[in-house]
């Protein structure tokens, strides 16, 4: 009952008051942990990137617990009400709807969408902007709402927190480039294991909320995604609003060939930016 209790005031106190920029994000906290150890014990070794995620974890494992425990000194709605507060920095829904949504009203969109995604944008139309929009949207709600949500509810402030730790290792470290493709090897993958449950879940509650008769209808598709999570909440998000997603795209000056998600058309409006904000914004 705590569990869901926390995890119920938590999404709310994110949906009202974002973040709360008076105090320093355990998110970056939690970065500079992962930093200082590369800084001193970087290696091109997997070995060397599955000390940096026992170090990370149990860290922060160790600082959760110690956490758990003052709280549970407190009275009971005190421990509810702190702990809401606290869990709530770790659910990202308010920060990423407001982001992705001045894309709509930005003057230089490139630029607006360059702070969201790492594909090339100097020769992106509406379309491109709009698409790469709504798909960082879609595979975001995956880890920045559901999947913190699903790991609060199941284990407390522990399972909130060191999935985030994981999370934020694999936006650091798990890039498949000269640099990380080993020692970042195992932060991927234990990235791509936490979010399995959680992105799929995502899809579904898209396909609900969406109104789609045939909720698991995105799997076909979103299997097909290079990532095993992302491609599934992509999906379903295309499907809702009628539109295809995906298709070949351009990093760092290579054009990268992924395949098409969702039926519908290929032109990408304003307009479907809009809706799929609007129909997940609960």
């Amino acid at each position: 009952m705590s569990n869901l209790l926390i995890s119920f005031f938590a999404y709310f106190i994110d949906k009202f008051f974002g973040e709360f920029p008076y105090i320093k994000h355990p998110i970056i906290i939690i970065g500079e942990l992962i930093s200082l150890f590369e800084k001193k014990f970087y290696e091109d070794s997997v070995k060397r990137g599955a000390y940096l995620v026992v170090f990370i974890l149990s860290t922060v494992f160790i600082l959760s617990i110690a956490l758990v425990y003052l709280l549970h000194l407190l009275p009971y709605i005190w421990m509810i009400i702190f702990s809401s507060i606290f869990t709530s920095m770790f659910i990202a829904h308010n920060m990423l709807y407001h982001t992705v949504k001045e894309i709509l009203t930005s003057e230089d969109k490139k630029h607006a969408i360059s702070m969201l995604v790492s594909r090339d944008v100097q020769d992106m139309n509406d379309t491109d902007i709009y698409k790469a929009a709504i798909e960082t949207y879609a595979e975001n709600l995956s880890d920045g709402v559901v999947a913190p949500i699903f790991y609060l509810l199941l284990f407390n402030l522990p399972g909130i927190i060191i999935y985030k730790a994981i999370n934020t290792m694999d936006s650091m470290v798990g890039y498949r480039n000269e640099k990380y493709e080993n020692y970042g090897k195992v932060a991927a993958i234990l990235d791509d294991i936490v979010n399995y449950i959680p992105s799929r879940i995502t899809a579904i509650l898209i396909m609900i909320l969406g109104s789609q008769r045939d909720i698991f209808a995105f799997y076909p598709q979103g299997k097909e995604h290079e990532s095993p999570n992302a491609g599934h909440p992509i999906t379903a998000m295309a499907l809702v609003l009628g539109v295809k997603l995906g298709g070949n795209t351009s990093y760092f000056g290579k054009i990268k060939t992924k395949p098409y998600f969702g039926e519908g058309r290929e032109e990408i409006k304003a307009d479907d930016l809009s809706r799929a904000l609007r129909f997940t914004k609960l």
